[in-house]
């Protein structure tokens, strides 16, 4: 694996895939579906970004292959798409905190974790800010 910087064309990449991470929305959504699959009236109830907002922001998403879905009967059911976006996501909130714990962050680093009880309701960056 060549380093970031070795290389310009790495460099460009990543930074586009920062860019998808760097959207408050975005980054509501993915740190709410890092506790499990939901459906479009879950995430709004928990994220409250409001349904045109929230599709819009599902499909860039789906676009950048972070998310991916899943029909069941008329409900479509919203994920991470792998691995790598659960420990994206999860290393963010660990670190992205007031106070980051170093063991904390380490542990989302290096580990990944999935909750299978999410939070009924939400309450913006707050809700966001939480550690593993």
């Amino acid at each position: 694996m060549t380093a970031i910087f070795e290389s310009r064309d790495r460099a460009d990449q990543a930074t586009e895939k920062l860019k998808i991470y760097a959207q408050p929305q975005r980054l509501m959504i993915l740190s709410y579906l890092l506790r499990g699959e939901s459906i479009v009236s879950e995430i709004d109830a928990a994220t409250g970004i409001g349904q045109p907002a929230l599709s819009q922001q599902l499909a860039a998403l789906r676009r950048a292959d972070v998310v991916k879905t899943r029909r069941q009967g008329k409900q479509i059911w919203y994920d991470l798409a792998d691995e790598a976006s659960r420990l994206c996501v999860g290393t963010m909130e660990a670190l992205l905190t007031d106070h980051p714990d170093p063991q904390q962050v380490m542990k989302a680093a290096t580990t990944v974790a999935t909750q299978t009880e999410k939070p009924l309701t939400g309450s913006g960056t707050a809700g966001f800010a939480k550690i593993l």
